[in-house]
């Protein structure tokens, strides 16, 4: 089952979703392929520190984010990759690598690849490494008012 939190935020804004059971997989490829998910659509959820503060970084499950790119374009002095150790606590309902791309949800400022913005529907782990939640794109930019930067 998707993370409590997730599941009562998106039932209160009446929000339509599918959640997809897939056998177990941890990086967000083998997540699409196991679930059968466009890998277009399936989004990667990537914690970054900008000047030393968290944010979350979401790109197709076929990419990278560009530490530098993202740096540039928000203005930061510094863009790292965050290690799953610093920012594991931030999520406690998730399994460690499986978050959802729902900052708001935990304080983080959330960053979009305008690839994503593109499609209908969109892809993320639900929480767990043997779920994820399907829905559409329009929904989840008005819930969670992220930043598309091309990264």
């Amino acid at each position: 089952m998707p993370t409590t939190k997730l599941k009562e935020f998106l039932d209160a804004n009446g929000v339509a979703h599918a959640v997809i059971p897939h056998p177990v997989a941890f990086t967000a490829t083998s997540v699409a392929g196991a679930a059968h998910i466009p890998g277009k659509e399936m989004a990667k959820t990537v914690v970054v520190s900008l000047d030393g503060q968290h944010v979350l970084a979401v790109v197709p499950a076929h990419r990278k984010v560009d530490l530098e790119r993202l740096r540039q374009a928000t203005g930061a002095l510094t863009a790292e990759l965050t290690e799953e150790r610093a920012f594991v606590a931030d999520f406690p309902e998730c399994e460690p690598g499986a978050m959802p791309p729902f900052g708001n949800l935990y304080g983080l400022r959330v960053f979009v690849e305008p690839h994503l913005a593109t499609d209908r529907q969109i892809a993320f782990n639900a929480g767990s490494h043997t779920e994820l939640i399907s829905m559409a794109y329009q929904d989840f930019e008005r819930l969670v008012h992220p930043r598309l930067v091309d990264m």
